[in-house]
């Protein structure tokens, strides 16, 4: 029997805005799981915790923030932590919270921005958790309109915040993060729809309607990766995916996924993710939940 990712059912309800958790506690008791609403989790005093979010997998700091998207999967675990006092804030609101022509406006731009790279899960800098420490811990003080303006508040401080990093590979998430750009979409739905078959440069520069070059810089610029990295991400979000939720091997999920020999794909795995397959496969055996 294959084992599953747990889905969390929340206490949000449609009537509320987010809901907000503070706990001081002496470890991590919750599985690795997901669920539809966003999710703002602020972690203090549990250097060298496990942190599980989509395809990721890290020991973290002392003080840590992360956003993770709607229906990501996410988890810490205390297996290498000492602490007995370890902090945590949740905030869980709606993905529908603010609806999409909300979004579409100008000064909004920056969150909209914020939630399509959440759905990789962000971890926020160091600097940036600490300016807004007390802010989060605070929002448990405040109540009706005026903590939906603080939510906001930080919502958008965090948006405009330098040194945000994207945690999971592309591929990972079926929905993977939206694109200002409509060529740049059309490449990636076409990419996470034929990731397992050959894909040139050039078929993806005609497919794209771009000289070979241009198309190039294009992806780059777009991306801030070259089209084979990106590729290669896509395809190991796939990868991945299949070494979480099924008992195949990994020789049959490196050719399903569209790399052409298990030394290639062992060697880029390994350069992507510090891990070999069989060791992300094993971090997540000790995360999950018969269900």
């Amino acid at each position: 029997m294959l084992q599953k990712i747990t889905r969390e059912v929340t206490p949000l309800t449609e009537s509320d805005c987010f809901t907000l958790f503070w706990r001081i506690k002496d470890h991590f008791d919750f599985p690795l799981h997901y669920h539809d609403e966003y999710e703002l989790n602020l972690i203090l005093n549990a250097e060298g915790a496990r942190r599980i979010v989509g395809d990721h997998v890290a020991r973290i700091d002392d003080v840590e923030l992360v956003l993770v998207g709607s229906n990501l999967y996410h988890g810490w675990f205390d297996d290498a932590c000492e602490s007995r006092k370890i902090t945590e804030v949740t905030i869980q609101f709606h993905r529908n919270l603010f609806s999409e022509d909300f979004l579409r406006k100008n000064q909004l731009n920056f969150i909209r921005n914020m939630f399509d790279k959440s759905q990789q899960g962000i971890l926020f800098s160091r600097e940036t958790t600490l300016s807004l420490k007390d802010r989060l811990i605070g929002l448990k003080a405040k109540t009706g309109f005026d903590s939906v303006l603080e939510l906001m508040a930080i919502l958008h401080r965090l948006s405009q915040a330098d040194g945000m990093k994207t945690l999971s590979s592309v591929g990972f998430d079926d929905h993977h993060a939206r694109s200002n750009s409509r060529r740049i979409m059309k490449v990636f739905e076409y990419l996470n729809e034929h990731y397992s078959e050959p894909i040139a440069l050039a078929d993806m520069a005609a497919y794209a309607n771009m000289h070979e070059a241009s198309f190039s810089r294009f992806v780059k610029k777009s991306t801030g990766k070259t089209f084979i990295d990106s590729l290669n991400e896509i395809r190991l979000g796939h990868a991945t995916r299949l070494l979480i939720d099924t008992s195949r091997t990994i020789a049959e999920i490196a050719y399903d996924c569209g790399f052409n020999n298990i030394s290639n794909f062992n060697r880029i795995f390994k350069r992507k993710k510090n891990c070999t397959p069989r060791e992300f496969r094993e971090n997540f055996s000790g995360a999950r939940v018969y269900i």
